[in-house]
């Protein structure tokens, strides 16, 4: 069975940090592409970041670039998302997600085929 488990969410001021985590588990992620997207309340899903099967390429959202790193565990079966300059708009369900064709800025599935159920991250202004 095919997991995704993140973690490390949580309520942080404006202007903190948080660092994310996903394991993946039921199967071979070393040639998917892994990536971090969120959802706010009553709005649509969108991507943050992402990163290929190798973790040589990586990619942004033009929201997040700056603030935002994605990285890989050497295992290829997790992945994490540092995140700087928290902003209160940055309040989102963050979910991580595997693919093995990705299509990171055309929702609402991104090309994505695994989806883990997500972290809460609040900022407080």
């Amino acid at each position: 069975q095919v997991q995704l488990v993140e973690s490390g969410g949580g309520l942080v001021q404006a202007g903190g940090s948080l660092r994310l985590s996903c394991a993946a588990s039921g199967r071979t992620f070393s040639n998917y592409a892994m990536g971090w997207f969120r959802q706010a309340p009553g709005k649509e899903r969108e991507f943050v970041a992402g990163i290929n099967w190798s973790g040589g390429d990586t990619y942004y959202a033009d929201s997040m670039k700056g603030r935002v790193t994605i990285s890989r565990g050497n295992a290829k079966n997790s992945v994490y998302l540092q995140m700087n300059s928290l902003k209160p708009e940055d309040t989102a369900v963050y979910h991580c997600a595997a693919g093995a064709s990705p299509r990171w800025y055309v929702g609402p599935g991104f090309g994505m085929n695994y989806w883990g159920k997500g972290t809460l991250v609040t900022v407080s202004s």
